[in-house]
């Protein structure tokens, strides 16, 4: 009897953070993804946010390899915190993503990993008659792969991140012919991307934008700064193209993205006249097109830097035009309204792509019906998006009549299982959980972490300290009340002087001078209680109250 089961560790009803595992007969684990999502601004200080892996390191010996489809942080930036919890573990991926891994893993200070550079349309084979077959596809970055994987009940397929765009040649284009061949083999499950789903027609013609790039271009005479997506390989071509159309130079900003674009040229996936580029004595030059793009952490940080006159090196002049080169996105908008706003008032033009006519290298309905026709799949699994996403994928695939109980629609956690080929009602659920990463520190940072950060930032902090003789007891120093982000304390010297008094006499309460004992917990917890509720009735804020007590 043979079982798989398919089910996803992240990237179900929510836009990055993409891992899905595949499990054969309880013996092979294939991961495809490993990717992260940043955090909202509700999370303080959080950089980014990955899956918890506590299922695969428990089944670690079971894993043959995480397979990666592309280089974006949504697929694959999460690869340096899985390799800290499974150093030995195999990461499959193509040349150019493969660069970007090991990228990120020198920064994170990794230096030994099992890497293994994959070819697409290379086989890759395992015991028990399982092979993994990766397909080229179209997406904004090279070498972007789907995954098949086989097994005797027939084809487990992963689309990844993908476009159908006949005009997208060499390390971008999509072998549809593969494509159909696997279709006619047999699919048991297409798992296909929905981030696009509820947009109808095709994604080409409108993912590309060199001709409005061009028009940007030769309406603005003056110096341009143009902002991309980290990572976003096709987009840095087009600008480059419309720019070989002119005299202008591009300068490059920030270490990353020159030596990304340094190592796309070198491996021959961007086709640039380095001529064209630009240094730091180029700036102002009249012209110049100064190329930005966002740290990882938080969209367009490098462009709010500039605007709010923070940056070391470009100084905003009112004949400036700055070109945000990528249309909107979900959970971006409002950030991005922010920015708009925030450039209007320093008087700099501002031209933006607009997310009604231009769009990223996702597949729309059309493209999804191409994709569904092309494998026709016995089950269908929408995933990658928030859940409305994966609804409207689900309601393209019942148009194209897979039967509405052979469409799974799931949570992340929940498990689909298959038994000789054929869905059984599974009640399996793996416990999942997200890892709060804030910094360069490996590992969760916790809700109750951000509690007490929303509780500083919003309310501020108290501290009462004082300090008592070792031997007698006795108060020698305090209690002194010590505010931040509270109350301007020249302002209420009154409820500074009773919060003062009030601590005192908890303090004294707790100190059994003949016994010559203090009861520590009790004066913190007292003098929380107490002062919580005092300054809730006088302010209406609950701010947090630290009480120190020590012995000299």
């Amino acid at each position: 009897m043979s079982k798989i089961k398919i089910f996803s560790l992240g990237g179900l009803n929510e836009n990055g953070k993409n891992m899905y595992i595949v499990n054969v007969d309880e013996k092979h684990i294939f991961v495809f993804d490993s990717g992260l999502k940043y955090g909202v601004s509700k999370m303080l200080g959080v950089d980014y946010i990955v899956p918890n892996i506590d299922y695969l390191i428990q089944n670690k010996k079971k894993i043959r390899g995480i397979f990666l489809t592309h280089g974006h942080d949504s697929n694959m930036g999460g690869i340096s915190d899985v390799l800290a919890a499974l150093p030995d573990v195999a990461i499959y991926a193509t040349k150019f993503t493969m660069e970007i891994v090991k990228t990120n893993l020198t920064e994170a200070g990794i230096t030994k990993a099992n890497l293994k550079e994959i070819r697409p349309h290379s086989k890759i084979e395992w015991k028990d008659n399982l092979t993994i077959f990766p397909i080229s596809v179209t997406h904004s970055i090279p070498d972007a792969v789907a995954y098949v994987l086989y097994t005797k009940d027939g084809a487990i397929v992963y689309t990844g991140d993908f476009v159908f765009d006949s005009t997208m040649t060499g390390p971008y284009k999509t072998d549809i012919g593969k494509l159909a061949y696997v279709g006619k083999q047999g699919v048991l499950c297409l798992m296909a991307e929905s981030f696009y789903a509820e947009k109808k027609g095709h994604t080409s013609p409108n993912n590309r934008v060199s001709d409005f790039i061009g028009e940007v271009i030769n309406k603005n005479e003056d110096r341009i700064i143009a902002t991309i997506l980290p990572a976003h390989i096709y987009r840095v071509q087009e600008i480059f193209d419309e720019v070989m159309k002119t005299h202008r130079k591009v300068v490059i900003m920030g270490k990353g993205l020159q030596e990304l674009i340094k190592k796309s040229m070198e491996m021959k996936y961007l086709a640039i006249d380095p001529e064209r580029i630009g240094d730091l004595s180029n700036l102002n030059d009249k012209g110049i097109i100064v190329l930005i793009s966002d740290e990882k952490e938080k969209p367009f940080a490098n462009l709010e830097r500039i605007i709010r006159g923070f940056d070391k090196y470009i100084k905003l002049k009112e004949t400036d035009t700055i070109f945000i080169t990528e249309p909107s996105y979900d959970g971006i908008e409002k950030r991005l309204a922010i920015i708009m706003d925030d450039i209007a008032r320093i008087n700099v033009n501002v031209v933006c792509l607009s997310s009604k006519k231009h769009l990223l290298h996702h597949a729309s309905q059309e493209d999804l019906m191409l994709m569904i026709n092309l494998m026709n799949p016995k089950y269908y699994f929408p995933v990658k998006g928030e859940y409305r996403h994966q609804y409207m994928n689900a309601e393209v695939a019942e148009q194209l009549g897979i039967p509405k109980e052979n469409i799974l629609l799931k949570q992340n956690g929940d498990v689909v299982e298959f038994v000789n080929g054929q869905l059984v009602d599974s009640k399996e659920k793996i416990p999942i959980d997200e890892i709060l990463v804030d910094g360069k520190n490996q590992g969760d940072i916790g809700e109750l972490v951000l509690k007490d950060r929303e509780m500083l930032g919003e309310n501020g902090i108290v501290i009462i300290s004082a300090t008592l003789d070792r031997d007698t007891k006795q108060i020698l120093a305090g209690p002194s009340v010590l505010t931040r982000g509270f109350i301007f304390v020249k302002e209420n010297q009154e409820m500074i002087d009773e919060t003062r008094s009030r601590s005192l006499e908890i303090i004294e309460k707790n100190i059994n001078v003949e016994t010559k004992k203090v009861d520590y917990t009790k004066i913190k917890n007292e003098v929380r209680d107490s002062l919580g509720k005092y300054f809730y009735h006088e302010t209406e804020c609950k701010p947090m109250i630290i009480t120190v007590i020590q012995e000299v």
